[in-house]
């Protein structure tokens, strides 16, 4: 049994309509199927790069800019992704530095709500943008952002008998 690439390039997961929708649309074609990246000729599923890649990207961005991480729990109360709430994207920065702070033994000490990313062009604070996967490099492809990495490399596959 191995993954076969069955839809390349399959673009952002979009509002839970669209998600649903699109979903659906794969079950009706492919039964069992998983989003995921190639990654040096391998098949990763996208749970298995949110750790080895989106998790790791802000890892690397944290050890490389310490003073965005003091920044962030200096200022932050609460955490919020102004773009998955108002389209009712999926939201993965939040959640990733949130666990990045827990498995580091940090914690937000702020009094403000702060973005992470933006919507319309316009985040809560400076480091709303510094911190989002629009800026933050790829740690497997770092001429890339995190962002530009996650959308446009996602590919769909199933998984087949190879006999």
């Amino acid at each position: 049994m191995a993954w076969k690439i069955v839809e390349r390039r399959i673009g952002n997961a979009g509002g839970v309509k669209q998600r649903t929708a699109r979903q659906r649309e794969w079950d009706r074609l492919y039964g069992d199927w998983e989003v995921g990246y190639v990654v040096d000729g391998v098949f990763m599923t996208q749970g298995e790069a949110l750790e080895s890649i989106y998790y790791r990207s802000y890892e690397e961005h944290f050890r490389r800019h310490p003073a965005d991480l003091a920044e962030l729990t200096a200022t932050a109360k609460v955490l919020r992704n102004p773009h998955a709430e108002a389209t009712t994207g999926v939201d993965l920065q939040v959640p990733t530095i949130m666990d990045y702070l827990k498995r580091n033994g940090l914690e937000l000490s702020g009094a403000e709500i702060v973005d992470i990313g933006t919507f319309d062009g316009r985040g809560s604070h400076a480091i709303s943008v510094r911190l989002s996967p629009l800026t933050i490099k790829c740690v497997i492809k770092p001429k890339l952002t995190l962002e530009t990495f996650w959308q446009d490399k996602k590919c769909l596959a199933i998984y087949v008998d190879e006999g």
